[in-house]
């Protein structure tokens, strides 16, 4: 029997939707033995995938954990720009409204689409992708070689805001998305080999605040996302392996790595890795 080989790429590693420079905006991608599974898509995502050396067609699935901009920003951009290299259907999932928001997308991007498919001779994008609302938790989407599942996790206002989980042959990897310190996200990431979770420094939301256009941007911080200090308890009460701390809060390195992993590590005994852009694990 031929052993199945699976890589996670972290493809953006910023929280929040402005560009710093130093980091994309969230998304990440599972590839088993060639096949990939995008896991959001924030600004830039289509050319990361391409810093990563991963073709379009590759693509079986594009999941997204909530609608929030910085997660869901290149969404319709990413099928768009990968278009050509597109040869099936993607499965596009996301919380509601997933499916709407994707009709707009094509509305607004049809007079590239139709001159693209009278010049060239493309296919209609309609075609090659189907876009799926979810709104509970459950099975997602499985094939031969993965099965995803979701569960609904604390991220207010937004709701539903989903966590998610990919099994595969040889590995088991969760995804925070954004939220609280979650039950359900522990129950659904249990024993997994990883967990990617979002990750944010306390002690600089007078900073963050202080950048921000918005009056109510501190309690949002404060109530709606994982301190540094407490993700290593979702961690290991979660039994898994190895933490990997994404969508890092601030995103322009001014917190330091050995920063996020003390205090990742204060609550948590196994390995704890600090996201970068274009890291392999």
């Amino acid at each position: 029997m031929v052993r199945m080989t699976t890589t996670l790429t972290l493809l953006g590693t910023a929280g929040g939707p402005t560009p710093r420079g130093h980091r994309h905006a969230p998304a990440h991608v599972v590839v088993v033995d060639g096949d990939a599974y995008v896991f959001d898509c924030g600004n830039g995502v289509a050319d990361q995938l391409v810093r990563a050396c991963i073709p379009f067609s590759a693509i079986k699935a594009i999941i997204i954990t909530h609608n929030h901009s910085d997660h869901n920003a290149d969404l319709g951009t990413l099928l768009l720009l990968g278009w050509s290299g597109l040869t099936e259907p993607v499965q596009v999932y996301g919380p509601t409204p997933t499916v709407e928001p994707m009709r707009h997308f094509l509305a607004m991007s049809r007079y590239d689409i139709d001159i693209r498919v009278k010049d060239e001779g493309r296919p209609p994008l309609d075609t090659l992708f189907e876009a799926h609302d979810l709104s509970e938790a459950g099975p997602v989407y499985s094939d031969e070689k993965v099965t995803v599942t979701t569960a609904l996790v604390d991220h207010p206002p937004l709701d539903p805001a989903l966590g998610y989980r990919i099994d595969t042959p040889d590995r088991s990897i969760a995804f925070s998305g954004d939220t609280r310190p979650c039950d359900n996200l522990i129950e659904l990431a249990q024993g997994a080999d990883i967990l990617v979770h979002e990750a944010l420094h306390e002690p600089a939301i007078g900073s963050i605040v202080a950048g921000h256009v918005g009056s109510t941007i501190r309690e949002h911080l404060i109530e709606s996302h994982t301190m540094s200090d407490q993700v290593g308890e979702v961690a290991q009460r979660a039994g898994v392996d190895t933490l990997v701390l994404s969508h890092l809060v601030p995103s322009d390195d001014t917190v330091d790595d050995e920063t996020w992993m003390r205090e990742a590590s204060k609550h948590f005994d196994g390995q704890v890795i600090v996201g970068h852009d274009l890291l392999q694990i």
